[in-house]
């Protein structure tokens, strides 16, 4: 029916039903193609790797179809390395979001690289597989490998030893054994120091059976110690002590080595079991105590330098190896030295006489002062007995003074023959340090090395003459008090002559301190009671004084009264 109206306004019904099947078959098309994409999609989803053809660049950015119904964009700095991006090329990328804000594809060119290259390592290496790749950069805790894919290299794992800054391994090749492969997180380990060790370790069996004492090998400062370096022989480190580095003095193994240097040692001692090596450098060369008789004969004079200072002498270095000490007692024949250092300094050239050469324990005995007349030997001639002399006193004991009478040369002043009537208890009563004074040369001992001198023989002894006639036993004389002590009181007499006031002589009644009856300075009238010429000593007495007071009284009271005996009025008096 519906046809039959459409003919009636002319209408070509045929017409209408091809558009309408045409329709139709458009949509089929249209679905068809819906449904394919819809499949891609699901087949590539995001994380897929999938592959594209570069389009085109933008800007920073690089355009690749990867079959979708939008393009999508690459960052041109995932580039990096690739020699040229050329348009048309296919690449693998990494489908990283379907559409992104710009409704393109975002996709990733480097990880998908990272992926196949995980892929190829792990279908190739293992663990314990040795692998080789550049240094890329420094990161937390050690270095990032590239060997397709980045790989860890901690620091502990880069040398036997830490290395000080592991920086300067950033573009260089280094070859690593596999430590472990951890698939699900894509991070593989490795270890330079595993090779080095092997390597090491092989080598130093190898070592050990070709090395044999007394061979000549070359190896490499490893590492330096107060005590010596230890030197990598190839495998096996041998040690070279500090005394076996040179003939010479030497404070510290860095004054002839540096780490890295290469040497030539000697092998001294191996010992295969404990897998240690005593090596040296000295015994390349000879020796030189070998033949030292005849270089430095004994009284020989020879000129070396100082290299060390001790207390008991100083070490001076004749050549290279060779020192001799100079004793303290060998460096000045007349001064007093309390040490060496009052005489040389360290570096200073000194001639010197060999005294004495022990090969065996490599020892020279020095003298500097017999490289000098010896003062002494002529001492007797310079200052015979009686001879005056002016010297400097230098020092003061308590027994005396010793005067420098020349450089070196000084005489004892004894305390004994500073005064003849004077009772001296310290030198300072007389001289002081630094005074200049005239003494006469008593004796001369050149075997001792003593000189005696005297002050009081200066002048004659008083004892002889002068004061056996000044003092009588009885006399009343003046003195002065000098000096105190616990037996009594000393009184100055004039001219340097002394008496004792001695303390049971101060009073008739018990005196325990003489200091609560006079004191220093104090000018008295004392007796005479004691003369003694061979013991020096004159006694004196204030207490008699006081006797011979009353005794006068009572002879003027008897002249009074003379029918009064003289005894009893001289008793009265006392009482009195």
């Amino acid at each position: 029916m519906e046809r039959d109206i459409l003919k009636e306004y002319n209408v070509d019904v045929a017409e209408i039903e091809r558009e309408v099947a045409a329709i139709i078959s458009a949509e089929d098309t249209k679905k068809k193609i819906e449904s394919m994409y819809s499949e891609s999609v699901k087949d590539f989803g995001v994380g897929s790797v999938l592959k594209g053809k570069i389009l085109s660049i933008v800007g920073d950015n690089v355009v690749v179809d990867c079959g979708f119904k939008s393009e999508g964009i690459i960052p041109m700095f995932e580039f990096e390395g690739s020699s040229e991006i050329k348009i048309g090329e296919e690449i693998e990328v990494l489908l990283e979001a379907v559409e992104d804000d710009s409704g393109l594809i975002k996709l990733s060119k480097r990880k998908a690289d990272r992926i196949r290259g995980w892929e190829r390592v792990i279908s190739k290496y293992k663990e314990g597989d040795i692998i080789t790749g550049r240094v890329t950069r420094k990161i937390k805790g050690g270095l990032l490998v590239d060997m397709g894919v980045p790989i860890f290299l901690p620091a502990s794992q880069i040398d036997v030893k830490p290395p000080g800054d592991i920086a300067q391994y950033i573009g260089k090749e280094v070859t690593c054994r596999i430590l472990k492969i951890d698939e699900s997180r894509q991070n593989i380990v490795v270890s330079r120091r595993k090779l080095i060790e092997e390597d090491r370790e092989k080598r130093k069996k190898e070592l050990l059976t070709e090395i044999e004492k007394g061979q000549i090998r070359k190896g490499v400062v490893k590492n330096i110690a107060d005590f010596g370096a230890f030197i990598d022989l190839g495998g096996l480190d041998g040690l070279l002590h500090i005394t076996d580095m040179s003939w010479g003095r030497i404070s510290h193994p860095s004054e002839m080595l540096a780490i890295d240097d290469e040497v030539e040692v000697v092998i001294l001692e191996v010992d295969k079991e404990k897998e240690k090596v005593a090596l040296g450098l000295k015994q390349k060369s000879e020796n030189p105590w070998l033949h030292i008789e005849q270089r430095y004969p004994v009284s020989s004079r020879v000129k070396g330098q100082v290299v060390n200072i001790m207390s008991y002498g100083a070490f001076v270095k004749l050549e290279t190896g060779i020192e001799g000490l100079v004793h303290i007692s060998e460096m000045s024949w007349t001064r007093r030295i309390n040490h060496p250092s009052e005489m040389v300094a360290i570096g200073d050239m000194v001639e010197v006489i060999v005294l004495k050469i022990d090969r065996e324990k490599e020892e020279i005995s020095l003298s500097m002062k017999q490289t000098e007349l010896n003062p002494w030997t002529v001492i007797e001639e310079k200052y015979p007995p009686s001879t005056r002399i002016k010297g400097r006193v230098r020092n003061l004991t308590n027994y005396g003074a010793f005067i420098e009478i020349e450089e070196g040369v000084d005489g004892l002043l004894h305390i004994s023959d500073m005064s003849w009537a004077k009772k001296v208890s310290h030198p300072s009563e007389i001289v002081k340090k630094g005074d200049k004074i005239e003494a006469i040369v008593l004796s001369v001992d050149r075997e001792k090395k003593r000189v005696a001198l005297g002050l009081k023989q200066l002048s004659d002894d008083p004892w002889v003459k002068e004061i056996p006639e000044k003092f009588k036993v009885g006399d009343v004389i003046k003195g002065k008090v000098a000096k105190l002590t616990n037996f009594g009181a000393f009184l100055e007499l004039g001219k340097g002559i002394e008496g004792l006031l001695h303390i049971s002589e101060l009073s008739n009644e018990k005196v325990t301190n003489p200091a609560d009856i006079v004191n220093i300075g104090d000018e008295l009238e004392v007796r005479v009671i004691r003369i003694e010429p061979e013991a020096r000593k004159i006694g004196l007495s204030l207490k008699k004084m006081s006797a011979a007071d009353e005794k006068n009284n009572a002879q003027t009271a008897s002249d009074a009264n003379p029918q009064k005996p003289i005894a009893e009025t001289a008793k009265n008096a006392t009482e009195n």
